[in-house]
């Protein structure tokens, strides 16, 4: 029997209809190996930071309002984490495991992503059908873009010219130019997109449809949807490593794996109970997927496309965006 969720939590689901953050490719400008994870635990109001290297946590930060949206800053020294609940984005130091900073962002902030090289922050809010461009140092919002109704998941391009949100009740992707703060193109997607990644070359998005139960892949230049893949139930975000994409499927308690190239399901993978959040760490050799019911981090070893080990975090853990630093 699955857990019966409070209001807050309710809209959280089915916001994904049940994925920055997604998550993705590691953030431009990070180290070449990553050492820890940032996880936002939802049920818990916390953030639980584990070593990846022995899968062993490290800490476990009070954070308050319902955490479930993560970005790293490209230098890995700042986490951004949004707080449905309270309405805010809340900074941390990454170094010094200590809340540096919050402030309130919008109605009801959910994704987001750290731009490259700016400092500006993207804050996805699902009740104002905007994103807010957040300057995090002065703690203002600097601009608020009209996007399509209810922003889920949003990224950067490596480059930082472009920023993407899944739309998930336009059935879409808004394509956003970073240097003018307006919205240049909507790309038809599935039904309720919520998660959505770029891959590391910038010319593809991937968007986790869960209504769809499938993955829409779109050419960023020409904003045309190649190809649309069907995976197992209720798609929350994905993760991107070599040649494969990496979709968590929540319903289903599997994550699908899929060629690029062919555009087609490889290999469906057992987790945990409702896994949401995912990571792949730059070399690609494991993704991390964060199981909301059963309170655990999974790691997944590509090379055998099976969990090798997990660690217990805080309790109905999210992870939604880039949480590897």
């Amino acid at each position: 029997m699955r857990r019966l969720r409070n209001p807050l939590i309710t809209w959280l689901v089915w916001a994904s209809a049940a994925v920055v953050l997604a998550a993705s490719p590691v953030s431009p400008g990070a180290s070449a190996t990553v050492g820890e994870a940032f996880i936002t635990n939802q049920n818990g109001d916390s953030l639980t930071i584990v070593e990846l290297a022995g899968l062993k946590v490290l800490a476990e930060i009070p954070i308050g309002g319902k955490p479930a949206g993560i970005a790293m800053s490209g230098d890995g020294k700042q986490a951004f984490i949004t707080a449905p609940e309270s309405k805010e984005l809340i900074v941390v130091d990454a170094v010094t495991r200590q809340i540096a900073k919050r402030f309130k962002v919008g109605e009801g902030p959910l994704g987001v992503a750290a731009h490259p090289t700016s400092g500006r922050v993207y804050v996805a809010d699902w009740y104002s059908h905007q994103l807010s461009v957040v300057d995090p140092a002065a703690g203002t919002i600097v601009a608020k873009i009209s996007v399509g109704d209810s922003p889920s998941g949003v990224a950067v391009t490596p480059d930082g010219r472009l920023v993407l949100t899944a739309d998930r009740d336009s059935n879409a992707v808004s394509i956003i130019d970073a240097s003018t703060n307006e919205r240049i193109a909507s790309v038809p997607v599935g039904q309720r997109p919520f998660g959505i990644t770029i891959d590391a070359g910038g010319q593809r998005a991937y968007t986790a449809n869960v209504a769809s139960d499938d993955v829409s892949v779109i050419d960023i230049a020409t904003r045309k949807v190649l190809g649309t893949v069907k995976v197992d139930e209720r798609p929350y975000a994905v993760a991107l490593a070599g040649q494969r994409a990496f979709v968590t499927n929540q319903y289903a308690s599997t994550v699908s794996v899929i060629d690029v190239a062919s555009l087609k399901v490889v290999q469906t993978i057992p987790v945990g109970d409702h896994p949401e959040g995912i990571a792949t760490d730059p070399a690609g050799a494991h993704v991390y997927v964060a199981c909301w019911f059963d309170n655990v981090l999974m790691r997944i070893d590509t090379a055998k496309m099976a969990v090798d080990g997990q660690v217990a975090v805080g309790d109905g853990p999210r992870a939604f965006g880039l949480f590897l630093r």
